[in-house]
């Protein structure tokens, strides 16, 4: 399975902070914010990874992560001159699929839970049309709202619909098989001349392969796109790793535990940050 960040955008809404910085470089807590979905495209097994993000942008994630091969991946990157849709990542992806599956994660999507390792692996394992992951939500009339059967096939999909058929709302982490490719080719763009996820989302419904996954209780799934919100994170991911004494979503634990490196490559990596509290956490978990 290959995989796919989609970071780009304009993030007006957190003006002025991201006038000149890309949102997904800005901070959650102790670390970019981008660091959140890259580990969990890692810990669902992926390490081949396209990186999507502004022409502007691209140089500064470059400087953060590099080709990724301290990490044991394969980073590359790509520009998307304008924010012309989530969908849009496959045509600009298209050469890194390849014949493969793919999974598309927005690089603002922030996923805590127990377990999560185990339920990314299992549905990136054989993936037969499309699986999108639920959460449940006080006001689903805000997002995209999938309804599924009692074996998790969806019935029902619909954007930010007035009566919505559940609380479950679709997050911004996809699996796909490889068809997506030329889904996104054949899907026509909105009035807003964007090329929607949903309307991908709804061929796979369609042809009743698309399956939803309830994150369930105790999982927390956060948005960024407010200073509010922004902040609500950092205090969450504060509160989490002082109270359990873990780093959530650090990468260079994430590439230990999965095997991408060895200890002796993190510890590395963990000395070169050795004047932080992470860089001492990266030696700390590597000796």
């Amino acid at each position: 399975m290959k995989g796919i960040i989609l970071a780009g955008g304009r993030a007006t809404r957190l003006h002025p902070l991201t006038l000149s910085v890309s949102k997904q470089l800005l901070p959650v807590h102790d670390k970019p914010m981008i660091y959140y979905p890259l580990s969990v495209l890692m810990l669902a097994g992926v390490r081949e990874i396209l990186l999507i993000s502004t022409p502007h942008d691209l140089g500064s994630f470059r400087a953060l992560l590099g080709d990724g091969g301290q990490l044991g991946l394969d980073i590359s990157y790509a520009a998307q001159e304008e924010p012309r849709g989530i969908a849009e990542a496959f045509h600009i992806g298209a050469d890194h699929i390849g014949s493969d599956d793919v999974a598309l994660i927005l690089g603002d999507n922030i996923f805590h839970g127990p377990g999560f390792g185990e339920v990314l692996q299992h549905n990136a394992a054989d993936v037969k049309g499309c699986v999108l992951f639920g959460y449940r939500v006080p006001d689903p009339e805000r997002y995209g709202v999938a309804e599924a059967d009692a074996q998790g096939r969806i019935v029902t999909l619909e954007e930010k619909p007035t009566r919505p058929r559940s609380n479950l709302a679709v997050t911004g982490l996809y699996f796909y098989d490889n068809d997506v490719v030329e889904i996104a080719r054949s899907i026509e763009p909105s009035a807003r001349g964007e090329l929607e996820i949903t309307d991908v989302n709804l061929v796979y419904a369609g042809r009743g392969a698309a399956t939803l996954v309830d994150l369930g209780r105790g999982f927390t799934w956060l948005d960024t796109g407010t200073h509010n919100s922004l902040t609500d994170a950092s205090h969450y991911m504060q509160l989490m790793e002082q109270r359990q004494g873990i780093r959530v979503a650090c990468i260079e634990e994430v590439a230990l535990n999965m095997g991408y490196i060895d200890a002796e490559a993190c510890h590395r990596l963990g000395r070169q940050l050795a004047n932080s509290d992470y860089g001492q956490y990266v030696m700390t978990i590597s000796a």
